[in-house]
This record gives structure tokens, sequence and C-alpha cells, in this order.
């Protein structure tokens, strides 16, 4: 059965089964004649890829690649990054599978305070570029665990997280930051898309502090990061 859900500001058709209908049920709102975005996917061919996956978790990949494809046509896109809110803004950290993007925030919640050091999402954020800035949402996607909200955060900065034994945090840019967001975001096959994607690029890189940190797990790299991406953002929007 069809059902629709809010995500990004979005109304989004859906029929699905098991865990991503279980995730996305915060989402859920009444359906509308015109969907803006109609997900689909077909986890049978993930699973034919991946066979030791469930015939849950295929359906969870399909239908967040199909969700995530078609919101670069309502300017947004998927950062594989883990999103932290704290004081009204977000701060995504995004590196590759097993750096510790994850662990990296979870160091938030336990520095700053769970109440204050929220996961907006802890795998597949979105963002949209609306009203001439940049918006962070959760969404139903969160890989491999349930931490997402149903919220839309004004986006404070971006974090290329790397592995070191000492914390340190500078400003990045350049081709070398286009690089390293276009490896860690959904790149389409369509021409257009791919234009939609780099224009995306283009104003993210423009209107967000990126950084580039090399980090350890000890809690101090919490403040670290935390005290230069908030200075950074105020410095930005003055």
């Amino acid at each position: 059965m069809t059902k629709y859900y809010n995500i990004t500001g979005l109304t989004v058709a859906m029929d699905s089964f098991g865990r991503t209908v279980t995730q996305a049920a915060p989402y859920e709102c009444e359906p509308v004649d015109r969907p803006d975005i109609v997900v689909g996917g077909d986890w049978k061919r993930i699973k034919a890829m991946a066979e030791q996956l469930s015939d849950e978790d295929c359906e969870y990949l399909a239908t967040g690649n199909s969700f995530y494809s078609q919101l670069l046509c309502h300017d947004g896109m998927m950062l594989h990054s883990s999103a932290v809110v704290m004081d009204g803004q977000a701060y995504l950290f995004s590196a590759p599978s097993g750096t510790g993007k994850s662990t990296h925030t979870a160091l938030w919640r336990k520095v700053f305070g769970e109440d204050r050091a929220l996961i907006l999402n802890d795998d597949k954020p979105a963002l949209r570029f609306e009203n001439g800035r940049f918006y962070a949402y959760g969404t139903p996607w969160s890989g491999k665990t349930d931490q997402n909200l149903n919220l839309r955060v004004p986006l404070a900065g971006v974090c290329m997280l790397y592995r070191g034994e000492v914390n340190r945090i500078e400003p990045f840019s350049g081709p070398a930051a286009i690089h390293a967001i276009l490896e860690q975001t959904v790149r389409p096959a369509d021409p257009t898309k791919i234009g939609i994607l780099l224009d995306l690029l283009d104003k993210l890189l423009t209107t967000v502090p990126i950084w580039k940190m090399h980090c350890n797990m000890d809690p101090e790299a919490a403040r670290v990061s935390y005290a230069a991406m908030s200075a950074g953002r105020k410095e930005r929007y003055l």
C-alpha cells in the first residue's frame, strides 16, 4: 500500500515494507494528488548482487537510492556523513566507512550532553539549498542504525574526517575539497543530473564553511572540532 511522507520538506509517495516503513513512520503525512517524489527501486536487483543481505535491507537500500537520486531535482543531495545538531545548527562529519564519523559525533554527545547534541542522521543526511542557504535534514535512511530525526536545521559546516594521532582542523577548499565530497555522495549517470550536482557543490563550497580534520578518538577531538566550526559559522554569517 502506498503511503505518503514529508521528507526534506517534500511529499514523498512510497510503497515499501519492513525496515523502510518502520523508520519512515515518523515522517508519514496525509496523501496528496501530486507528490514531489515517487520512490521506487528494485530491491531484487540489489539482492542478486548481495545475497548476504536480507530482503528488508535490500529494499532499504533501493528506496534510499531512489529518493536521493530524485532529490537532485529539488536542489538537494545526500552526503555520506554523521550529522550532529547543537544549539540549533547542524554540523556534518563525512568520511569513508570505518573512519570513525559516528564515533566522532558520539563524542559530541558525551562531551556536550545528549540533551544538547542530537544526531540528525547517522549516515545519509540530506542537504537542500533553500532561499540562499543550505539546510540539513534527517531522513529515514540512516545506515546501519535508526538514528535520525525528522528535522530541518541550518547547516553550519561540513568536515571531512581523517584519522590522526593529534587533533588538528583547518579550512578545506578547492579541487581537493570537491573531490573529497564527490567521493561521499551519489554520482548520477545522467549528465543532466551531474550538472545539477556540480552546481550544488559549487554553492556548498561558497556558502558553507568546509573543514578537514585529522583526529583521534579522545573527547578532546569533539572540543577541537566544535571550537573551530562554531567560530567559522559565526564569521561566515555575520
